[in-house]
C-alpha cells in the first residue's frame, strides 16, 4: 500500500521548549491506545531556544516520533507545509504545540472522510464549539473583523473560522495543495482553504473544544500581516501564480 501509516500528526514548533513536552506526552498517550498506525512529526522552525534538545529527549520514549530541524526560521506556514508533504499518513493532521485543541478530536474528524470530504477543519465559531479559556477581548475583536474580511476577499463564505490550528487532510489533498502553496506566515490557513475550494476538495467544519494559551505567539501585528497575506493570495489567483491542475 502507498500509505501504510493511517494518521500523521504534524506539529510546527518555534521556541516551544516549555510547552511541547506535555503536548507530545498527551498525543502519545492517546495514539498508543488506537488500533491504527501513526507517526508524530515535529517540524522545528529555526528555534533559538532548546526546542530541538527537548523534543530529542522524547525520541526513545515516544513511539514513531520524527523530527525535522530547520536551521533558519521560515514561518508557521512554511513548516506546516513542509511537515504535511514529508508526512506518510493516509490522513494528515496539523495541530499546535500548545495543545489548544487536543489530539482526541481526530476521533470525530476521521469518519467524515468516508463521506467524501478531503479536508476536515476545526472551528471555534460553530454553535457546538466550546471555548474553555478565551483570548483577550482585543484579539477576539480583531479576529471577528478579520474573519468577515477573509470570507469576502478570499471567497471563503460559510467558513467563519479559517485560523483554528487543527485541520486534517487526506494524503491526496495535502500533497496537491501544499505543493503549490506560497504563503509562509500566518495566512497559510486561508491559502490552504482557498486552494482546496479551487480544486473542488470538499471541506467539512467540525466544532472543537479550544483553550487559549496566554503564551501564544500571535501578536497585534500578526493580524494585520495575515490580512496583507490575504490580499497577496487574491493577487496570486488573479495573476495565475498557482498552477492548479
Amino acid at each position: 500500500m502507498k500509505n501504510e501509516i493511517k494518521l500523521s500528526v504534524v506539529i510546527p514548533a518555534y521556541n516551544e521548549a516549555k510547552r511541547i513536552g506535555p503536548t507530545l506526552v498527551d498525543i502519545d498517550r492517546y495514539l498508543t491506545k488506537q488500533k491504527y498506525t501513526y507517526e508524530i512529526l515535529v517540524v522545528i522552525d529555526g528555534a533559538t531556544d532548546n526546542t530541538y534538545a527537548v523534543v530529542k529527549k522524547y525520541d526513545d520514549i515516544i513511539n514513531n516520533l520524527r523530527i525535522i530541524n530547520n536551521d533558519k526560521n521560515h514561518g508557521k506556514g512554511y513548516v506546516v507545509r513542509q511537515g504535511l508533504l514529508k508526512a506518510k499518513g493516509q490522513y494528515r493532521v496539523f495541530m499546535d504545540a500548545d495543545n489548544s485543541t487536543t489530539i482526541d478530536h481526530v476521533e470525530k474528524f476521521l469518519p467524515y472522510f468516508d463521506k467524501g470530504y478531503s479536508l476536515v477543519i476545526g472551528s471555534r465559531d460553530l454553535e457546538q464549539s466550546k471555548i474553555q479559556k478565551h483570548q483577550p477581548k482585543w484579539k477576539e475583536l480583531l479576529g471577528n473583523m478579520g474573519n468577515w474580511m477573509i470570507q469576502f476577499v478570499g471567497g471563503l463564505w460559510g467558513i467563519p473560522d479559517t485560523q483554528c490550528g487543527f485541520k486534517v487532510l487526506t494524503a491526496e489533498a495535502a500533497e496537491k495543495i501544499c505543493s503549490i502553496m506560497k504563503i509562509d506566515q500566518w495566512g497559510f490557513d486561508i491559502e490552504m482553504l482557498v486552494l482546496a475550494r479551487k480544486m473542488d476538495f470538499k471541506i467539512k467544519q467540525v466544532p472543537v473544544i479550544w483553550i487559549n494559551d496566554e503564551a501564544s505567539k500571535v501578536s497585534f501585528m500578526s493580524y494585520f500581516n495575515t490580512l496583507k497575506e490575504l490580499f497577496q493570495i487574491r493577487l496570486n489567483l488573479l495573476l495565475g501564480r498557482y498552477k492548479i491542475k
